[in-house]
């Protein structure tokens, strides 16, 4: 029970909290946080759709079963694909932060943020394809330290602007002093939004883990609402105090200064002693964890698609120990090229990776709140009994997040600064959609000529 606890805490600390936040702080400017608070918010939405799903039907066990049944196969193949698709970018933005932490840590040169990955990778695949059996009890560990170290920041970030840290004043001035509130503009706060979609996506695994409890009902709307404060507390919080203590537009926070990151920068400016490398450290531990639980959850996703069929059967081999080999060394093939990419370009790799991931997730999480739509409507005709979680004011909210999701897309689209991650990620469901137009064409071809084979004579 420590162990689901403590994960389910820590689940979501990674490297798009600790690093990932500077980009956005530096492009969407103080408003950052009102960013994370509407990321947190679909997130929560879309928590609770799975959750109405999961436990009326708790036998399907997985989203991308239920964009299936509700869409068609054609979602369902997307689903599966596009949420692998984001989990293997996870593997290579962490590979890339990990790299970024440890360059930082040990004052080396940029030329060896390559051969960083690298390591971290070929050390994450090696612990992965050895055993899982101490998974627990690592992210256990993992999660404490990372919970610690926000809550930690928090209090200190709290005394010294309000101004009870020793040398401090009360200031919220960085707020508005330097170009304003909002620099760029609202639109840029939504289209910020595709970069946080990669900080929080992980939380809905515990809402469908909670389905599968002895008391689904009781735990899936724990799940639901613990999500609502950790991403208050762990997220919106903890980037307010960072906006407030360090001006939105200091170098340090700028993708090219993530060397350090913004939590690193924010306890410079508090001139708390050792305080920067402990946090770095901190931020490395998450980095790990993070690595390790996407590889776990990749290569797990992997081998569901290849039981619907969706994959080849090789994926369904596991060995002696319950590994699933070739899932995971398929999974970690991203992560393997990320850094060949690294080696050609170090400062562009983290922010590229960290942006389209991000995209990917948005379209997913679209389909699943469609799926719901769709699929609550037809329990309520069959068998309303089985509706025993329901969305909240169903349908408005669910109307209400599928549009913040229109309108985040289109803002991605309008901002000519983050066009390029919709193009991509529009370019990434295009190859889906295609691999999935093939396997139906193909797969129908060996259907159909099957039984129309004449007998061979003797």
């Amino acid at each position: 029970m420590r162990h689901m606890t403590m994960i389910s805490l820590g689940g979501v600390i990674g490297a798009g909290l600790f690093v990932g936040s500077g980009a956005v702080i530096s492009t969407v400017g103080p408003a950052a946080f009102i960013s994370y608070a509407i990321a947190g918010l679909i997130i929560v939405m879309v928590m609770r759709m799975l959750g109405e799903m999961a436990v009326a039907s708790p036998q399907i066990g997985s989203f991308a079963e239920y964009a299936r049944i509700s869409l068609g196969d054609w979602a369902g193949f997307a689903v599966g694909w596009l949420y692998w698709y984001f989990w293997v970018i996870v593997l290579a933005v962490e590979a890339q932060a990990g790299a970024l932490i440890i360059q930082g840590l040990f004052d080396l040169s940029s030329q060896y943020q390559w051969l960083i990955s690298l390591v971290l990778m070929l050390l994450l695949t090696g612990t992965n394809l050895f055993s899982v059996g101490s998974y627990g009890e690592f992210e256990f560990w993992f999660a404490s330290i990372k919970v610690a170290a926000i809550i930690g920041f928090i209090a200190l970030g709290a005394l010294y602007v309000l101004g009870l840290w020793p040398g401090a004043g009360l200031d919220f001035s960085n707020l508005t002093a330097h170009g304003g509130f909002l620099p760029h503009g609202a639109l840029v706060m939504f289209a910020g939004v595709t970069t946080l979609i990669f900080s929080f996506v992980g939380a809905e695994i515990v809402t469908l883990a909670a389905a599968e409890s002895r008391e689904p009902e009781r735990s899936v709307a724990r799940a639901t609402n613990s999500v609502i404060w950790r991403v208050m507390l762990f997220y919106v919080l903890s980037i307010f105090l960072i906006v407030t203590i360090v001006p939105w537009n200091d170098p340090a926070l700028e993708p090219r200064g993530q060397t350090r990151g913004p939590f690193v920068a924010a306890l410079e400016q508090i001139n708390f002693p050792g305080a920067a490398t402990i946090m770095s450290v901190v931020v490395l531990v998450a980095v790990l964890s993070c690595l390790n639980s996407g590889l776990y959850t990749c290569s797990r996703m992997l081998n569901a698609i290849a039981r619907r069929g969706d994959a080849p059967k090789a994926f369904l081999r596991v060995n002696g120990r319950g590994v699933p080999v070739w899932s995971i060394l398929i999974s970690t093939a991203v992560g393997y090229l990320s850094v060949i990419a690294a080696f050609y370009a170090p400062n562009a790799v983290f922010t590229f990776l960290l942006n389209t991931s991000g995209a990917v997730a948005l379209f997913v999480y679209l389909l699943i709140a469609i799926s719901e739509l769709r699929l609550r409507r037809r329990i309520e005709r069959e068998n309303p009994e089985r509706l025993a979680i329901k969305m909240w004011l169903y349908p408005y909210l669910t109307w209400l997040t599928i549009g913040v999701f229109v309108v985040v897309i289109v803002a991605v689209g309008i901002n000519a600064d983050t066009r390029s991650q919709l193009l991509l990620t529009l370019l990434s469901i295009g190859v889906v959609l295609v691999a999935y137009a093939l396997t139906w064409y193909f797969g129908k071809r060996n259907r159909e000529a099957g039984p129309s084979r004449a007998p061979v004579d003797r």
